[in-house]
C-alpha cells in the first residue's frame, strides 16, 4: 500500500485521505465488525503521523462507523437489531418530512428519478450494486429541500445507513426490481401532490428493509 504521507497532501488532506480509505474498507467488509483499529496500526499502515491517524479514527467515530469506550481502542461498529431499528426509523422521520414538503409543490427531484432509473436497468433479483443508487435516490429527496442543515442531519447517519444496507444486500435479501417499483410509486405520489401517500409508501419501504435485516441478524 502506498504511503499517504508520500502524496504531498497537507495535514487536513492526509486525514481526509486516511478517513476515506478506512471508511471504504469498513463498508466493503475488509475490516470486520468488532475489529479493533488502533492509532499505531493506522499510522503504520498508511505511513502517517499518530495525530493524523487519531484524527481519522475520531472522524469515523463521529460518523458511527467506529465506536470507542473508555480506555479501549476504537472498534468497527457491530450492527445489531436495535441499531438497525434506530437508523431506519431516523431515516423514516427525515425522509417522510421531505416527501411531504416536495409533494406540496409536486416537485419530483431529477436526481432521485435518475438514480431509480439505474436500479430499474439492473437485472431482476438481489444485487449489492443497488446500494449506491438506492442511497443516492433517498439522499436526493433530502437534497431537493435545499437545506444545508437538513442535509447535514441526514448525512450524519448516512454511513450507518450504508453499513446497514450493505449488510442487507450482502445477504441477498432485496430485489432490485422491487426497490425500483417502490421508489417509482413514491415519486408518482409526490408528482400527484399526495404527500401522505408518499410518506406511507416510504414507511412501508424502509420498514420492509429494516425487518429483513433484523431477521437476518437474529437468525445468526
Amino acid at each position: 500500500m502506498t504511503s499517504i504521507a508520500e502524496t504531498g497532501l497537507g495535514v487536513v488532506g492526509v486525514v481526509d485521505a486516511v478517513t476515506a480509505q478506512l471508511r471504504a474498507r469498513i463498508l466493503q467488509g475488509d475490516i470486520r465488525p468488532g475489529a479493533p483499529l488502533t492509532e499505531a496500526a493506522v499510522s503504520q499502515t498508511y505511513g502517517v503521523a499518530r495525530p493524523s491517524a487519531k484524527a481519522a479514527i475520531e472522524q469515523l467515530v463521529a460518523n458511527g462507523l467506529l465506536v470507542r469506550t473508555a480506555h479501549r481502542s476504537a472498534r468497527v461498529a457491530e450492527i445489531d437489531p436495535e441499531t438497525v431499528r434506530d437508523v431506519y426509523r431516523t431515516r423514516t422521520r427525515l425522509e417522510s418530512a421531505a416527501l411531504r414538503e416536495l409533494a406540496e409543490t409536486r416537485s419530483v427531484p431529477a436526481a432521485a428519478a435518475a438514480a431509480n432509473a439505474e436500479i430499474l436497468a439492473m437485472p431482476p433479483g438481489p444485487d449489492p450494486a443497488t446500494v449506491d443508487p438506492d442511497l443516492r435516490f433517498h439522499a436526493a429527496l433530502i437534497d431537493a429541500l435545499s437545506s444545508d442543515r437538513t442535509a447535514r442531519m441526514y448525512r450524519s447517519v448516512l454511513d450507518e445507513v450504508r453499513l446497514c444496507m450493505a449488510q442487507v444486500q450482502g445477504r441477498r435479501l432485496l430485489d432490485a426490481a422491487a426497490i425500483a417499483a417502490q421508489h417509482a410509486a413514491m415519486l408518482d405520489a409526490v408528482a400527484a401532490g399526495e404527500g401522505e401517500r408518499a410518506a406511507d409508501l416510504l414507511a412501508a419501504h424502509l420498514a420492509s428493509a429494516e425487518q429483513r435485516l433484523v431477521e437476518a441478524l437474529l437468525a445468526d
